[in-house]
């Protein structure tokens, strides 16, 4: 024999869980009279047959034809006020969920006219919080008969709406706005990402409460990286590559930006480039004149040599052996490195 349920409650305080339903699988057996409670930070929904009969919210409710006029569809004024009736009670959280936090996987990519490559990339992060506003119109999108839906299995969703806003408004920003004026203005951003979200979020029955850039900064992807999601070109990517020695400046401790702090920013890359080809510039320059032109690479090198095709010091094509990142063979104690391991090298393979 079926359990009839008099009371039905869902007592928890819901911090992971947006909605539970009663009971996670199969229907309840109710009847006229069972007794419906509901807490202060919960709403109750009742369904039957895929359709919502009404919305219950604090307190205690007797089960009437009354107060869920709808019943009377489903079970008929031909049944006494005792028999059973099945339904399902869907419990949905309408508390703020706060301080759920947000990044930028990947960097976004803001125009940066008349300063280094003419772009920059951001990352940032921060937090936001929402609400359940309508718990029908919540369910009927994204919960549909699930047993429970948690904080997880909405999160990457939110997430993707909140970095496509963030996205967009960044980039309308940067229109108008140098780099470091975006950076300025996380609290004025913050405003622009919530007022465009929440359309979005009142057609999934919610509402975007807040949002907060904890921090908004270039981005630290390396010249290998940027060239990867097709930011560099060739001839940019060799270039950058050819400054390698700009990596030892950001690790002095006296100060100096990196290489990758000057693309990230999009900030004085084109300074990195002219101070570390003027070499080049000048042997070319001398070529003109009469004089040696820059040494072409030998079919096989030693690391002195490679640092000079490459115009950087020895320790620094060492340092890349080193790290695997420049292919070179031992002989003894000493290295040798093809002109095809220097190639591949600089192309980043």
């Amino acid at each position: 024999m079926a359990r009839i349920f008099d009371v039905v409650e869902y007592a928890s305080e819901m911090k992971d869980e947006i909605v539970h339903r009663f009971p996670e699988t199969g229907v309840a057996d109710l009847r006229i009279g069972s007794q419906v409670i509901v807490r202060e930070s919960q709403r109750a929904v009742f369904y039957r047959d895929g359709k919502s009969l009404d919305v219950f919210g604090p307190g205690r409710h007797t089960i009437a034809t009354a107060n869920i006029p709808k019943l009377i569809d489903f079970i008929g004024k031909a049944f006494g006020d005792r028999t059973p009736f099945t339904a399902e009670v869907y419990y949905v959280s309408v508390k703020e969920f706060a301080d759920r936090k947000w990044g930028t996987p990947q960097p976004i990519i803001v125009k940066n006219p008349g300063m280094g490559l003419g772009v920059a990339l951001l990352q940032g992060f921060g937090t936001y919080s929402f609400q359940v506003a309508d718990p029908v119109q919540f369910i009927a999108q994204l919960v549909g008969a699930n047993g429970v839906y948690r904080m997880a299995d909405i999160e990457t969703r939110l997430r993707t709406m909140i970095l496509s806003k963030l996205q967009d408004l960044l980039g309308e920003t940067a229109a108008n706005k140098s780099v470091v004026e975006l950076i300025g203005l996380t609290e004025e951003l913050g405003a622009g990402v919530r007022a465009k979200l929440q359309d979005d979020f009142a057609a999934i029955g919610m509402t975007f409460k807040s949002f907060y850039i904890g921090n908004l900064k270039p981005s630290d992807k390396s010249a290998e990286e940027l060239r990867a999601m097709g930011m560099l070109d060739m001839q940019t990517y060799t270039q950058l590559q050819a400054a390698d020695a700009l990596r030892d400046a950001a690790q002095n401790p006296s100060g100096g930006a990196g290489l990758t702090a000057g693309i990230g920013a999009g900030v004085g890359v084109g300074n990195v480039i002219s101070q570390s080809l003027s070499g080049m510039t000048n042997a070319s320059a001398g070529a003109s004149n009469g004089a040696a032109a820059a040494p072409a690479a030998s079919s096989v090198m030693t690391p002195a040599e490679a640092a000079t095709v490459l115009r950087v010091s020895e320790e620094d094509v060492m340092a890349a052996i080193t790290a695997g990142d420049l292919k070179a063979r031992k002989i003894g104690n000493a290295y040798r490195i093809s002109k095809k391991a220097l190639d591949a090298f600089l192309a980043g393979d």
